[in-house]
């Protein structure tokens, strides 16, 4: 007999590296997920801004799903448990413009607004002077900041718990603050009742520091050939311009408790915190309606509607009328299956 192969033991390390794995996933899924997608055709510029949706939106988003003509509005709902899927983000065009609709799957309610104006990403950081991006800054989901959104109307209350809801919890004992690289912030315009969408970097710098000292924490090193010592340098005249005093003043200056990547910063001390740059896109939105349901169901809020919003139920009388031809029906029916047919009685007679 062939003897039995012993597999070797793990050891601790592996045990834990196993389970931490299994709480990663765990707490991945626990995070809401997005299908971002188009329905019908909607053109070249309208696809990019949906890439750039889905780039905002990692990564809890599914960055390579491609909508088909084919494809109904069920077949995605179908699917959505499969992934954890918890929202719905779909893009629709017209000749009137472009439309945006955010969906809670399965039971709703779904949001409907019209896309006022919009710019891409890629013309955005085309048009900064120094653009600023991190390689691992997609690796989390952003930090959401919305402003203006205090209402007590209905649907400021749906408007705000829909956003909070799309963007995973943020855990304050648990969270990392090296983690967040990106935030997405929401503005209510309360006079044009329009809602700005913009999507920032963030960038944390020392403070304190003068231009000499400043220059030499970069990753470009300065000129220093003209210089016999070091101190020569750091101590030459050297102080904050008026605008670099003003962006690290005390509204802008946090106490770090953890580590943060950044040249010069140290936990325990001051930095200002800057959205140094805008990454895009950039989206004004209208709201038009409000659906209960995953587009259907009754309507919470339209914009062109000042009256009863859903259909008034049929009148009691008409039913009632409906009820008697029924009833009318169903005993002459009864009457022909018990044999009580009144033409053929009198065709006997006859024949009699």
């Amino acid at each position: 007999m062939a003897r039995r192969k012993h597999r070797p033991r793990k050891g601790k390390s592996a045990k834990k590296a196993k389970a931490a794995t299994a709480n990663a996933d765990e707490e991945f899924a626990k995070n809401p997920h997005s299908f971002i997608f188009n329905r019908n055709r909607v053109g070249r510029n309208v696809t990019r801004l949906i890439k750039d949706m889905r780039k905002v939106m990692e990564p809890y988003t599914a960055t390579k799903l491609k909508a088909r003509k084919k494809n109904q509005l069920k077949d995605f709902i179908s699917v959505a448990s499969i992934y954890n899927v918890t929202h719905l983000v779909m893009f629709t065009k017209t000749k009137l413009g472009v439309y945006m609709k955010i969906a809670r799957v399965p039971h709703g309610p779904t949001i409907s607004f019209k896309v006022e104006s919009y710019s891409l990403a890629k013309d955005i950081v085309s048009s900064l002077k120094k653009p600023h991006s991190e390689s691992k800054q997609f690796l989390h989901h952003p930090l959401l900041v919305m402003n203006n959104f205090g209402g007590e109307a209905l649907n400021h209350k749906i408007i705000s718990s829909m956003f909070q809801n799309l963007f995973p919890s943020i855990h304050i004992n648990k969270a990392r603050l090296n983690d967040y690289k990106r935030c997405v912030v929401l503005s209510y315009n309360s006079e044009e009742e329009t809602i700005d969408f913009r999507h920032y970097n963030i960038h944390v710098v020392p403070t304190g520091l003068s231009k000499p000292v400043k220059k030499l924490i970069k990753p470009k090193i300065p000129d220093l050939s003209s210089y016999v010592d070091i101190s020569d340098f750091v101590l030459k005249s050297g102080n904050l311009s008026e605008s670099e005093a003003e962006q690290d003043g005390p509204a802008n200056e946090v106490v770090l408790p953890q580590f943060v990547s950044g040249r010069g910063n140290i936990p325990s001390s001051k930095s200002a915190v800057r959205l140094l740059t805008e990454i895009g896109p950039r989206l004004t939105l209208k709201l038009l309606k409000i659906h209960e349901g995953l587009s259907s169901g009754e309507v919470l809020y339209h914009r062109f509607r000042a009256g009863p919003i859903n259909p008034p139920p049929k009148k009691k009388a008409k039913l009632t009328l409906d009820n008697d031809d029924d009833d009318k029906k169903s005993n002459d029916d009864d009457m022909k299956g018990a044999g009580n047919d009144v033409k053929d009685d009198d065709d006997d007679d006859d024949m009699r």
